[in-house]
């Protein structure tokens, strides 16, 4: 099936051109001031077309965790909030530390509709089967507590993962993030750090000035602090944790002088009922937020359209090697958000799609809004509604 968007301002390059985009056989085939004739047009008039967003950093809880989220729930809450690519955390039930873990996974994963890559997991003793490991996004370190029980302290342990992974994802906190660059710098091999969440962490990251080091940051820290813990409770609760104001400012200005080189969500949906336990799991849902958020952003002047792109789309797609993915390309994969940045509305809890259905910026009215999500050329999301269209998983260019 062919599609046309049509009259839409298309990013390209950095900037805004007005075109057609012409989809066929899930590529666009044609940016053109033409309009071409298609089984389906979406006329985009008013409205930017973006390429859709990668999301490096999303935990689906499937399998072992469903009642929180599962692939079809997650990649729903994904495609209306415009990211039509996510790469998912093994930190499961069991943990996706094995290949047969892995291929199980990706059994489970048939059922999204948005497309879909993973980390694999790390652990003591597992250095074969990051080995054998095929087609994966990176292999994820963890050096400091979060939900699962893959926290590795040995160093001599550490040092033979780095040296086997292409590219290591890292949730490594203070002191740590400054112990995990050491450790790549023996290994020269890639690493991606996690959810910066501070001045301090952002120092660390960059101190050393190595070229193949990339830090990602997630919406709550760009836009929460310490204070909404009085507010919100347990809802607010996730690792890293939130920090002051200056941390949160820092980030900011981290972004500007380009030091930080992902946003992503770190989606970690928990029921409301498991928040209100005692003892209650850390972690926020994210993936309808994160771009009503930055967009919003963009209104106030505080972000540019350039730089939401390179940081959501371009950069995930360069840093982890995704095949024809975060650009607006003929002969690239038609993934794409259409937005609408005058469309002013509420973040509300019951309207969300994640199992969850509770967000910490809930009742936030925000200004610039996706409302429709194009993953291989199939409107996955549109006019309010997600479409079950199966996707696909992702490749990488090795």
């Amino acid at each position: 099936m062919s599609l046309l968007i049509k009259n839409g301002k298309v990013y390209q390059n950095g900037i805004l051109v007005k075109k057609n985009i012409f989809i066929e056989n899930e590529k666009i085939r044609k940016i053109t001031s033409l309009d071409l004739k298609a089984d389906k047009v979406i006329n985009a008039k008013g409205k930017i077309v973006l390429p859709g967003l990668i999301d490096c950093h999303v935990h689906m809880r499937e399998p072992g965790m469903t009642h929180k989220e599962d692939f079809f729930t997650g990649s729903m809450a994904a495609a209306a909030g415009g990211v039509t690519t996510f790469l998912d955390m093994p930190n499961n039930l069991p943990p996706t530390v094995t290949v047969q873990a892995l291929e199980e996974k990706r059994k489970l994963a048939k059922k999204s509709i948005v497309n879909y890559g993973f980390h694999f997991g790390s652990t003591i003793n597992n250095i074969q089967e990051i080995k054998n490991a095929k087609n994966i996004a990176s292999v994820k370190i963890y050096m400091d507590y979060t939900t699962g029980d893959l926290k590795i302290d040995d160093f001599d342990v550490l040092k033979r993962i780095f040296s086997s992974a292409k590219i290591a994802s890292v949730h490594a906190e203070n002191e740590n993030v400054l112990n995990a660059i050491n450790l790549i710098k023996e290994a020269k091999n890639g690493i991606y750090i996690c959810h910066i969440s501070s001045k301090e962490e952002l120092h660390y990251a960059r101190k050393s000035k190595i070229k193949n080091v990339y830090v990602e940051t997630t919406p709550h820290h760009l836009f929460l602090t310490a204070e909404a813990l009085n507010e919100m409770g347990a809802f607010a609760e996730m690792k890293p944790h939130l920090k002051t104001k200056k941390d949160k400012e820092a980030l900011w200005e981290g972004i500007y002088n380009n030091k930080i080189d992902t946003i992503a969500t770190d989606h970690a949906p928990h029921l409301k009922e498991e928040k209100m336990e005692i003892n209650y799991p850390y972690g926020v849902p994210g993936l309808e937020t994160m771009l009503p958020l930055l967009l919003n952003a963009i209104n106030d002047k505080k972000l540019t359209l350039k730089k939401l792109v390179g940081l959501c789309c371009e950069n995930p797609a360069r840093i982890f090697k995704i095949k024809n993915k975060g650009f607006i390309k003929e002969g690239f994969d038609a993934d794409l958000a259409i937005i609408d940045m005058e469309l002013e509305k509420e973040v509300e809890n019951d309207r969300l799609m994640t199992k969850c259905r509770w967000s910490p910026f809930d009742g936030w009215r925000l200004k610039g809004w996706p409302i429709a999500s194009i993953v291989n050329g199939n409107a996955v999301f549109e006019h309010g509604k997600a479409h079950n269209i199966r996707a696909r998983e992702v490749s990488y260019n090795v």
